[in-house]
């Protein structure tokens, strides 16, 4: 589990187009939890695709992504308060 953060200066409309990528990025690999916060589950290799595909979006200038790594035993770090989330990753899915 991970847990990806960004901050998209969109004071220019460069930046909102930004923001809209990487935000599409986010949402294919992850669950958007909060507006500018994901979790994702994934393997080292797909951690690496995401950052490089992250990297090509952003202004290293005025944006930036943050990536707190959970690792396997993640439910157990962490806590919530408020409404639950409406899909949980590794909770069953039935169609």
């Amino acid at each position: 589990m991970v847990v990806v953060t960004y901050d998209v200066d969109v004071t220019e409309t460069a930046g909102a187009k930004r923001l809209r990528r990487v935000a599409r990025i986010c949402e294919s690999m992850g669950v958007r939890v909060q507006n500018s916060v994901f979790e994702v589950m994934l393997d080292q290799a797909k951690f690496v695709q995401l950052k490089q595909r992250l990297n090509t979006v952003i202004d290293p200038v005025q944006d930036s992504i943050r990536f707190y790594l959970l690792g396997t035993h993640y439910k157990h770090r962490i806590d919530s308060l408020g409404k639950p989330l409406r899909i949980q990753q590794d909770g069953d899915l039935i169609l």
